[in-house]
């Protein structure tokens, strides 16, 4: 409020040129822009986000089923095809597995186990594809929402960013060529102004 109040009474200055009040309107639709448009385009997209990934959220529990698989014997070496969420959390539990597909045919292959000393025999849920192949666990509601709030928030401060640099840019051209009517007015006064009305 100080800030408005002042560009109220320097709009009314004497020695107020016309550039100052041009940025001074420059800064304050820069400001509006940055707490009004910048809040609504991250609204705008993380609303868009939200929509999009909830559509996701859907689609994967629909195409991803949990099933139970049987551990075959520990693997020791070779890179297994597993959630690699599960297997940030034990990164020393790969075994050969065997499961069952949800269409009924049986299936086996190196997967990342949540046991922790897993033997022949034991047993551990995992995640497939409609066709029985593995798949990483499915995106819960509360992730996407999660992301949504994430980019909404990325693109506020990216708008508000472009906000900043184009004032910057104007304000940058402003001041330029400002000087440069300085440049011809000290050019127009010519070299002897200083000794008017000296006699010389």
């Amino acid at each position: 409020m100080q800030a408005i109040r002042g560009i109220r009474r320097w709009r009314h200055n004497p020695l107020r040129r016309g550039t100052d009040l041009a940025e001074g309107w420059v800064c304050l639709t820069a400001l509006l822009l940055m707490l009004v448009a910048a809040p609504l385009t991250g609204a705008l997209v993380g609303s868009a986000a939200e929509d999009s990934l909830q559509r996701a959220v859907r689609q994967q529990q629909r195409q991803r089923h949990q099933v139970t698989a049987r551990v075959v014997h520990e693997l020791r070496d070779g890179a297994p095809d597993a959630d690699p969420e599960t297997a940030a959390r034990n990164p020393h539990t790969r075994v050969l597995a065997s499961w069952t597909a949800p269409d009924g045919t049986a299936r086996q292959g190196p997967v990342l186990s949540p046991l922790r000393d897993p033997r022949p025999g034991d047993r551990f849920r995992t995640w497939t594809d409609r066709h029985g192949g593995l798949a990483v666990r499915p995106l819960d509601p509360a992730t996407a929402t999660t992301h949504a709030v994430l980019a909404g928030t990325g693109a506020t401060l990216v708008a508000a960013v472009l906000v900043e640099a184009a004032r910057r840019l104007i304000v940058r051209r402003m001041v330029r060529e400002r000087y440069a009517r300085w440049d011809r007015a000290w050019e127009r006064a010519g070299p002897d102004w200083g000794r008017t009305g000296t006699g010389s």
